[in-house]
């Protein structure tokens, strides 16, 4: 019999857009009964002011398989940011969790067994729903995507640092570069 899916933790990152639609969404992803279980499960027991961590659905009464936990970034403020947070990105996890299903990325046959946390970024600047939607669709699944193939690679991180680090609020200059 061959051995399970994600024997051990696995942990993937990706950023979809740019601006204030953009979605960043890290991942681990495990099976009951292990280390991620129990992480899970504390998380969903144990929120914080502002960071209430919860069940990611399809619709009402239909979570996502596997079950996967949302835990936010940014605690939701303003009527839009709290519709893009609990709407538009828990919907756009709930889509990209599925897509890696149907992919073949996490075995359908397994899907009852994994558990997957999702640590999901929206900028309290969101402006547009379905951009937040498709943004987080594809985060979602290309981090699971990474978990699953273990990317990137040492050698991808150590040439991307020739070209220097960057991120969506940061860009040091040359001259911050030098050693």
């Amino acid at each position: 019999m061959p051995s399970p899916f994600a024997p051990t933790a696995l942990i993937g990152e990706s950023f979809a857009g740019e601006g204030a639609n953009a979605a960043h969404t890290n991942v681990v992803i495990g099976r009951k009964g292990g280390p991620v279980e129990t992480a899970w499960a504390t998380a969903l027991a144990t929120p914080s002011a502002g960071h209430v961590p919860f069940l990611t659905i399809v619709r009402p009464s239909v979570p996502v398989k596997p079950l996967t936990l949302f835990v936010t970034k940014a605690a939701a403020d303003g009527e839009l940011h709290q519709r893009a947070t609990w709407g538009s990105a828990q919907a756009g996890l709930a889509q990209g969790v599925t897509d890696a299903v149907r992919d073949g990325l996490l075995p359908a046959e397994e899907a009852d067994d994994l558990l997957i946390i999702a640590a999901i970024w929206v900028n309290p600047a969101v402006d547009d729903l379905d951009v937040s939607f498709r943004n987080q669709r594809s985060a979602a699944h290309d981090a699971v995507r990474a978990a699953v193939n273990a990317t990137p690679t040492v050698a991808d991180v150590l040439a991307a640092v020739e070209e220097g680090p960057a991120n969506p609020f940061y860009t040091p200059t040359s001259g911050a570069l030098v050693r």
